[in-house]
């Protein structure tokens, strides 16, 4: 089959940009191949699950079936911390629920001297993380994070977020870990989690970096303030939504 007939076929199935995308980062073109990857779109399969590729904070990663992938709103995320730390020294970074090792990969490309720690409880993500050269990524839950791995200058995290019943979940949601989407407690689950359980493993005036679902921004403040954080300040995204809350060490 020529590239061509591929680049047809797939945008009828997807559009003309999944083709393109998908024509230029895929090697073997088989009519079979071809034909199973144009079911995977018209089905809604995201088009960095097929090439399992996906782009972020201008490095590439490897995605697939078992890790979340991440858009411009945790690019906000990374963004914050870069701002804050950008003029920092040997500074160490903890990403919990690392997933791809996305998040902990750009802080410690983007920070000068900076050192970075991902933990997730998947193993199908440590496995895909474990990819990344650059950081640690250990298996670990939130509610359980090893002493051995020291303190820290600075905790990010990407939780999941989404209530069981949110009705604004996209049809693409279907192809990533429920376990990085949803939580219990209307969504707020892991934050009551990580409000208890991160700050022994924070440096004194360290801070943490939040990532949150549109309108949550309350619910999170209080259940950080209630477990002795200090609130310094939120973020918005590009689209205006508050999705960064950032707490410190009291």
């Amino acid at each position: 089959m020529t590239i061509n007939q591929a680049f047809e076929i797939f945008r009828q199935a997807g559009g003309i940009r999944a083709a393109r995308i998908i024509t230029d980062n895929t090697k073997k073109l088989s009519w079979r191949r071809v034909y199973k990857i144009a079911r995977q779109l018209r089905a809604g399969v995201p088009v960095a699950k097929i090439i399992n590729q996906k782009w972020f904070f201008g490095l590439k990663f490897y995605t697939n079936k078992s890790t979340l992938d991440l858009g411009p709103a945790t690019e906000s995320l990374v963004a914050a911390v870069i701002a804050d730390c950008e003029k920092g020294e040997n500074i160490r970074i903890l990403d919990l629920g690392t997933g791809t090792g996305c998040i902990i990969s750009a802080l410690a490309k983007n920070i000068y001297g900076a050192s970075g720690v991902g933990i997730d409880k998947s193993w199908q993500a440590v496995r895909v993380a474990n990819l990344v050269q650059s950081v640690k990524i250990l298996r670990a839950d939130f509610s359980k994070i090893p002493d051995k791995i020291g303190l820290f200058d600075v905790i990010v995290s990407n939780p999941p977020y989404i209530a069981f019943d949110d009705s604004r979940v996209n049809n693409a949601a279907m192809f990533d870990p429920m376990m990085a989407l949803f939580a219990p407690d209307n969504g707020l689950g892991a934050y009551k989690v990580i409000a208890k359980s991160a700050k022994k493993h924070l440096k004194k005036n360290g801070k943490i970096y939040l990532e949150i679902g549109q309108g949550q921004t309350k619910s999170v403040k209080d259940i950080f303030v209630n477990n002795g954080w200090d609130f310094v300040r939120v973020e918005s995204d590009l689209a205006g939504i508050e999705r960064v809350l950032v707490f410190e060490k009291r």
